[in-house]
């Protein structure tokens, strides 16, 4: 029984939804690379899966406690490998889009040279169909879409120096948060980010309050309000590409 506590998400920090908590989003990573197995974060027995999906997250997919709430409500049980990779040619920045979760995600953009410590996730058929739905991939507005690359534009090398030919990632089809010029924000706390919104934005604080609690608050579930927020964000001018949009099917 030790053994077992000593495995579970909540033993390790893991098991908290940003999903249940905005402001505490992308959420707890894991230290290293396991399999996410319910309420279990288990040794890896290895790193490749050739059956699977490679997916690299860039923000809650990352979060076990967060895909384990996702696969809870999809009623999918099949256990998800997440292996810690050294993403080259990808940065972390910010969604131009407000969440129905309450928060404003991460996204990734294109940044040749940069070297980001990442997480892929290996996925079956039904948990890749399931992630796409969350992502709004389905829908002919939803949110992201599904890009695959490959090198050169991406080097992915796992924890053991395999290096992977390519691998899927959900770019945002809205674009991303621009830093003061034209270039994606980078990532920041989401109580500091929600904060900055605000405080720069007299639209965004009509529609969300002066705080980032009340931001999280009025923004969860109200699909109105998100797309009235995602507007603002693209009216004031805070948004620019990602430089990943070429690689997406639909343009």
């Amino acid at each position: 029984m030790k053994g077992e506590a000593d495995h579970s998400l909540e033993a390790l920090g893991l098991a908290t939804a940003p999903r249940d908590h905005p402001l505490l989003y992308p959420g707890a990573w894991p230290a290293r690379s396991g399999l996410l197995d319910g309420d279990r974060f288990l040794p890896l027995d290895r790193l490749v899966h050739e059956h699977r999906v490679p997916v690299v997250a860039v923000g809650s997919n990352a979060c076990p406690g967060q895909l384990r709430h996702k696969m809870d409500e999809s009623g999918i049980t099949s256990p998800v490998p997440m292996v810690r990779a050294r993403v080259t040619g990808i940065d972390v920045g910010v969604s131009a889009h407000v969440s129905r979760m309450g928060y404003v995600s991460a996204s990734p953009v294109e940044a040749p040279g940069t070297v980001r410590e990442l997480f892929v996730t290996w996925l079956d058929a039904g948990q890749l169909a399931m992630i796409d739905a969350s992502e709004g991939v389905p829908l002919p507005y939803g949110n992201y879409r599904r890009a695959w690359l490959q090198e050169p534009q991406v080097r992915i090398e796992l924890e053991d120096g395999t290096r992977l030919p390519g691998a899927y990632l959900y770019v945002n089809r809205r674009g991303v948060l621009r830093n003061g010029s034209e270039r994606p924000r980078g990532p920041v706390a989401q109580r500091a980010l929600l904060t900055g919104l605000l405080v720069g934005s007299a639209r965004l604080r009509e529609l969300f309050g002066v705080t980032p609690e009340e931001f999280c608050r009025r923004a969860r579930a109200d699909a109105e309000l998100c797309e009235r927020g995602t507007r603002v964000l693209a009216e004031e001018k805070l948004v620019t590409e990602s430089g990943l949009e070429r690689y997406l099917a639909d343009g």
